[in-house]
């Protein structure tokens, strides 16, 4: 059998112009009119068949029946309020669908993405990695994270770190000064990769010395598999330095040329629409990357003033 329900518009009205004892202040809190109110009381008192408000063109009073129907109604909806907060609280999370860069996603935004859930619980990641150009209308996601010289044109683009592609290099490589100045990588092994932003060719044109033959070469598909080559000692590759600043920092890696014809870009954090929960992520993004940012600048510090570790 159905139940048999008033309108539940009227139920609200009648609700907060019997706390209020005033349809003028029942009005301003539901945020209609003092007209809209008085006819939703009307249709309540109809579909009911009994008065709820005695009137006076000075004074308005709860009937004896309104004040009994008002205890009821304040009831049902106290609870129905505090069923529905805890139905939120249980609700699955928002889903955000991040893209990245492989590379990036796992030296970079893996290690940090934990403090952003614990922050956000409310916020599940769903994370992909990509290299290819960002196309929002025929792949799932809702932020594109890309290095570039330039924003996205047409997009919410949020610059959250400077980025400065070097060469690094296994620390054992400088052994017995084989590689003080840039014309030493004639006997060295270069790595490159196929998404690189920044060739050799162009690193040895802008460092002068566009002539060099190198030992060797080794060429992979993706930077995680070049940058793990040079992790092992197999030669120099050219490579984003917030990647890689933990290892120089620890002494695993290093720069042999510092930041000599560095290539310097911008990382960005692309969506199609401005949201709450974009807007929360490129906060916390911005904040992490400056993060980043700083410890650079730190340890750059440190090793002018001769304090870092050898």
């Amino acid at each position: 059998m159905a139940r048999k329900l008033p309108p539940l518009n009227a139920i609200r009205a009648f609700e907060a112009a019997g706390r209020h004892v005033s349809f003028t202040r029942a009005a301003v809190e539901l945020n209609v009119t003092h007209g809209a109110v008085s006819r939703q009381v009307g249709l309540l008192e109809s579909w009911l068949g009994t008065p709820l408000f005695r009137r006076s063109a000075s004074q308005l009073a709860l009937t004896e029946a309104g004040r009994i129907y008002l205890a009821e109604v304040t009831s049902m909806l106290d609870r129905l309020a505090v069923a529905s907060m805890h139905m939120l609280d249980q609700a699955v999370p928002t889903a955000l669908r991040i893209n990245a860069p492989p590379t990036f996603a796992m030296r970079w935004l893996l290690s940090r993405i934990s403090g952003f859930q614990r922050r956000r619980p409310d916020i599940e990641i769903r994370l992909t990695t990509s290299t290819a150009p960002v196309n929002f209308h025929d792949n799932a996601y809702d932020i594109a994270i890309r290095g570039a010289q330039e924003p996205l044109s047409g997009y919410v683009s949020q610059p959250f770190m400077t980025e400065l592609i070097v060469p690094v290099c296994h620390i054992d490589l400088l052994d017995g000064g084989q590689m003080c100045k840039p014309r030493d990588l004639a006997e060295q092994v270069l790595i490159s990769y196929a998404t690189e932003p920044y060739s050799w060719s162009d690193w040895l044109q802008a460092a002068d010395v566009p002539d060099i033959k190198p030992r060797g070469s080794l060429r992979f598909e993706q930077m995680y598999f070049a940058l793990q080559a040079a992790v092992d000692g197999l030669g120099v590759v050219l490579v984003p330095l917030f990647l890689v600043i933990d290892d120089i920092i620890t002494g695993s890696l290093c720069m042999p040329f510092g930041v000599l014809a560095a290539k310097q870009r911008q990382y960005f954090a692309n969506a199609v629409h401005s949201t709450p929960t974009v807007e929360a992520f490129y906060e916390w993004l911005l904040r992490e990357g400056h993060d980043t940012e700083r410890s650079m600048a730190d340890w750059s510090l440190s090793m002018k003033s001769g304090t870092a570790n050898p």
